[in-house]
């Protein structure tokens, strides 16, 4: 080697171990090699002997620094949406306009609902209150309404049955013709009453009921289409609307019917906030609006509607018991008479 061939030579000679950067750059891109001289020109030697070549492993590649991957890659900045002064000055005003305008409409709303409710209904003048008032205003009416259909159905029941068709020609054909008109919407009235009678109470507060007993539903073409209808104890409707539901059921009347119910609906964490009930001979007309609670484990009408039905079911079971032990009760001394 160089190195052995310079001790060799006796001279004093001074080694330089000495590291270059760029010559192991240079050699790493394909550059020639760079020479580091042992000694001083004054020793005559020159040539090959005296340079040693930096090897290319030596040191690591530029290349494989280079395409080292990065822990984390930059992300490209959107450009920002250069807006003039006057565009962002017409949007906040046009913002102002609407929301301006939003109010007003409010405004004016609340005070023709105000004006459509009694003053015992409101008791002070800001939005909540004109709101709440209103609520229970429609609540009054609902129960009005369902007090007005049982009474008009009594009074249905209790009017004579219309005559035969034989006898009511007959009578048409004595009357002229002016008395024959009013004879004839006179009965046509009396036939409206009497099937009305015979239709099932309370059928115009169900429309899609998801369980029937004794109410079918109207069949008409319009509405979204009818819910599947589920033959069970009692009809039952159940509307739904975020977290507040809305219950309709018509069942006969049993004791206790009406606490069990709302337990039932408590223990189902469906808070009862308000009730009507509407009776009418045998049966009975809820009408319940509850708040799902969180944790309830129902979230669709139809979810609702058969834990309701449910609970009626052990209402209706639980009756059914009751009944037979009376009747065994009252027999037991009728047996044992007899014997």
């Amino acid at each position: 080697m160089a190195l052995d061939a310079l001790c060799s030579a006796g001279g004093d000679v001074l080694i330089y171990d000495t590291f270059n950067a760029s010559a192991a750059a240079a050699a790493a891109a394909g550059a020639p090699p760079m020479s580091f001289f042992f000694g001083s020109n004054a020793g005559g030697v020159e040539g090959p002997e005296n340079t040693v070549q930096v090897a290319a492993g030596a040191v690591p590649e530029v290349d494989q620094l280079k395409q080292a991957p990065l822990g984390r890659r930059k992300r490209r900045r959107r450009a920002r949406s250069c807006k003039s002064r006057e565009d962002a000055e017409s949007q906040r005003m046009t913002h102002i306009a609407v929301e301006r305008n939003r109010r007003r409409q409010m405004n004016e709303y609340l005070a023709v609902l105000r004006s459509l409710m009694p003053e015992s209904y409101v008791h002070r003048g800001d939005q909540a209150s004109i709101v709440g008032g209103a609520i229970d205003f429609v609540k009054e009416l609902e129960q009005l309404l369902q007090s007005l259909e049982a009474q008009k159905r009594t009074l249905l029941m209790q009017l004579p049955p219309p005559p035969p068709p034989q006898q009511r020609q007959k009578r048409e054909a004595k009357c002229d013709g002016a008395a024959t008109a009013a004879t004839t919407s006179a009965a046509d009235q009396e036939m409206a009453a009497a099937t009305a009678a015979d239709g099932p109470p309370f059928a115009r507060f169900f429309t899609y009921p998801q369980y029937v007993w004794c109410h079918h539903p109207a069949q008409d073409g319009g509405g979204g289409g009818a819910a599947e209808n589920r033959a069970g104890v009692a009809d039952i409707e159940v509307s739904l609307v975020e977290t507040h539901a809305s219950l309709r059921v018509m069942a006969p009347r049993r004791p206790g019917q009406l606490l069990k119910m709302v337990a039932g609906l408590q223990a189902l964490r469906l808070t009862v906030l308000h009730l009507n009930v509407t009776a009418l001979g045998s049966l009975a007309l809820y009408s319940i609006s509850v708040k799902v609670e969180e944790g309830c484990g129902m979230a669709t009408v139809d979810d609702i509607a058969a834990a309701v039905h449910h609970v009626l079911c052990i209402i209706d079971a639980e009756a059914a018991s009751q009944m037979l032990l009376a009747g065994e009760a009252a027999a037991g001394p009728l047996v044992s008479l007899a014997a």
